[in-house]
């Protein structure tokens, strides 16, 4: 499976998806990775590390930026603002989406993200291509963390490619605590045969007939032959 036509929903394993992106992973934010497309992992599950979160319905997401590695000068990163620049002047992560989020603010095309939830260990959800469109500031207890505005609008889909136009026309994030539940429910396997690989998230009634993402009853996990065989079928 390519990530570039990838469908949001598909289930991933670690691996693959580094296979697919063409790097080996180990951040959660990736400005510019091979062919100059950016990659960010979420992380939605309790006790994540930083505050990400979905709104309106999975149109919008909203990511932390992250914080200073951990060093002999810098053992508690959680106690310190969040870098834009490292101390030698380089953009961090945080400084490059920033960058880029202004660039859009100003009249550019929005920057592309391909974004990839976690969701048990060593196992990841597609969510699909977002636009970056708004970075900004803000206090999160003693500190300033970053966030990242990034989101799918049918209305923007002349400025994004083609891949991402068909993600922003069907795709709705489904809740973390949905997919949770769901894959617990289903085992990690085909509803239909008890396949353990090629899995994808699909909503039983669709979402185009108006099916919703925010029910684990109206979603269930199929293999690719299955999910294909059913389309927009309502079984």
């Amino acid at each position: 499976m390519n990530p570039r036509t990838a469908k949001p929903g598909d289930v991933i394993s670690y691996l693959e998806m580094c296979s697919q992106v063409g790097v080996n992973l180990q951040r959660g934010m990736n400005y510019h990775l091979r062919g100059n497309i950016s990659v960010i992992l979420m992380n939605l599950r309790p006790n994540a590390p930083y505050a990400d979160r979905v709104e309106s319905s999975g149109r919008v997401l909203i990511y932390e930026g992250h914080d200073a590695p951990k060093t002999h000068t810098t053992p508690n990163p959680k106690g310190i603002d969040q870098p834009a620049a490292s101390q030698g002047g380089t953009l961090t992560q945080n400084g490059l989406f920033l960058k880029a989020a202004g660039r859009f603010k100003n009249g550019d095309n929005p920057e592309i993200v391909e974004v990839y939830e976690k969701l048990h260990r060593g196992i990841w959800v597609f969510n699909g291509a977002f636009m970056l469109t708004d970075a900004w500031q803000e206090e999160s207890g003693l500190r300033k963390v970053y966030k990242f505005k990034l989101e799918i609008t049918e209305g923007s889909a002349a400025a994004i490619s083609s891949s991402a136009k068909e993600d922003a026309d069907r795709n709705r994030i489904i809740p973390p605590r949905v997919k949770l539940e769901v894959w617990q429910r289903d085992k990690g396997r085909c509803r239909v045969c008890g396949a353990t690989t090629d899995l994808h998230f699909d909503h039983v009634i669709p979402f185009s007939k108006g099916g919703s993402s925010m029910i684990a009853d109206n979603i269930q996990i199929l293999c690719g032959r299955h999910n294909l065989a059913k389309g927009d079928k309502i079984e």
